[in-house]
């Protein structure tokens, strides 16, 4: 314990592509809760009964990454472990996952490009799904701004919030049922599913967590009104941690995954061939999806 807070080392298992993980969250970051400056990524959090702030950065020499935890009443190391490992893919045997995709024609040339490819998570898995349900059809830029509303409108200010650092906190689910969410820009429907998914987290605390295999945490999640298969593939992947999801009807994927020709394959199709990526398939869609971005910023010719 620092006079700053508690400094926690996390190791990880080289390669990890430090920029590509900040590129992620950047893309993403919502106004007020988090912030990649440089190469160190802030937010606000809550950890059991404290509120208060992370700050990550790689340290490479070390093959770690180095998080300082600021929390009101102090810190549940283990707790505040457990979630970074999660949120930065920490734990990733990306020789033995990297192997098995590499055995498949289209990824072996992806997988040599790009071989510390992580799936990057989040911090709480309520926050995840409410960020999963407003990006449903709309681009990245499109639902970073619907989510600074969404915290806009019921979200927390951080006590004691240092300046020029995160000062909101994301809301919990109680406060998105009790807000009005009318007028912010989203469909009827999708205020609908926000509210269904945040009473459904209040009325199973086991909601985000694995169960027995993914097609039972994706049934799980699917039971919530307004949550598809797409929804819950990806809410499986970056909040439950299935390293299996796979959200096959997902139009970067699709378009990753298009022939020389251009012609994307059928979600069926895609779905079909990465039978053959399992149990890893969470980390073939990020895969793709890095390559099919790297695509849409190089210039052709």
């Amino acid at each position: 314990m620092t006079a700053g807070g508690v400094v926690l080392r996390l190791s990880y298992e080289p390669p990890y592509d430090w920029p590509a993980m900040l590129a992620f969250f950047r893309q993403r970051a919502v106004e007020g809760v988090e912030a990649v400056e440089g190469a160190v990524y802030r937010r606000a959090v809550r950890l059991g009964d404290g509120e208060g702030t992370i700050e990550v950065t790689d340290d490479p020499g070390r093959d770690g990454l180095v998080a300082t935890v600021r929390l009101s009443g102090g810190v549940a190391v283990d707790a505040a472990v457990f979630r970074l490992r999660r949120m930065f893919d920490l734990d990733a045997d990306l020789a033995a996952i990297n192997a098995h995709l590499a055995d498949d024609p289209m990824l072996a040339p992806l997988v040599a490009a790009r071989p510390a490819v992580r799936v990057p998570g989040g911090w709480d898995g309520f926050e995840i799904a409410m960020r999963t349900v407003i990006g449903q059809q709309v681009s990245i830029a499109a639902a970073r701004r619907l989510n600074g509303r969404l915290v806009e409108r019921c979200g927390g200010d951080l006590p004691h919030a240092a300046g020029g650092g995160p000062s909101r906190l994301f809301p919990t689910p109680r406060q998105v049922m009790a807000a009005d969410l009318a007028a912010m820009g989203m469909p009827g429907a999708r205020v609908a599913a926000l509210k269904a998914v945040a009473e459904a987290a209040l009325n199973d605390p086991h909601l985000f967590s694995r169960a027995a295999t993914v097609e039972e945490t994706v049934a799980r999640l699917r039971a919530v009104k307004g949550i598809g298969e797409w929804t819950a593939h990806y809410i499986a992947m970056r909040a439950c941690r299935e390293m299996d999801a796979f959200p096959a009807s997902d139009v970067g994927l699709l378009r990753g995954a298009a022939d020389a020709a251009g012609l994307r394959p059928r979600p069926a199709d895609l779905l079909a061939r990465a039978e053959a990526w399992r149990p890893w398939r969470a980390y073939a869609a990020q895969q793709i999806w890095a390559a099919d971005a790297a695509r849409a910023v190089t210039p052709i010719g």
